[in-house]
């Protein structure tokens, strides 16, 4: 396995964790100085400190559907001797209460980087957004 086989893999290890409410998956991948940024923060998670105390919530929480899935789309990994850049579109699928018909949860934007430490690749910044997100127009219309 090359390495951006291998860095897929790990993604794709952590996102099956997350999807069933498991945030220990990444952080298993974290280093100790690791940086984060979604939607939902009004500032930068700094630490696996932080990232434990914010993250630590969602274990064992009971999701608000049923039968998770993602899809990881084109993925690309970019290295550089010992860091790593993988991207990544990632749509979440659920059945909401009540529905059997499974719907589309979110789309996003990815983008995480790994650094080779002692050899094995560990995540040292996640990035998450939105893909095409609904923004809010200027105060007052144009």
């Amino acid at each position: 396995m090359d390495v951006a086989e291998h860095i897929v893999s790990l993604e794709r290890a952590a996102l099956d964790r997350w999807i069933t409410a498991d945030p220990d998956g990444y952080l298993a991948l974290y280093t100790k100085d690791a940086t984060y940024f979604d939607p939902f923060r009004e500032k930068r998670l700094d630490g696996l400190a932080e990232l434990n105390a914010q993250l630590a919530p969602m274990r064992g929480m009971a999701l608000p559907f049923t039968e998770p899935r993602y899809e990881m789309i084109n993925p690309a990994v970019q290295v550089d001797g010992n860091v790593a850049v993988l991207t990544f579109n990632l749509v979440n699928y659920g059945k909401l209460p009540g529905s059997a018909d499974e719907t589309i949860l979110a789309r996003w934007n990815a983008t995480e980087v790994y650094r080779r430490m002692d050899g094995a690749w560990r995540i040292i910044h996640t990035h998450w957004s939105f893909t095409q997100p609904q923004l809010a127009g200027p105060a007052g219309g144009i």
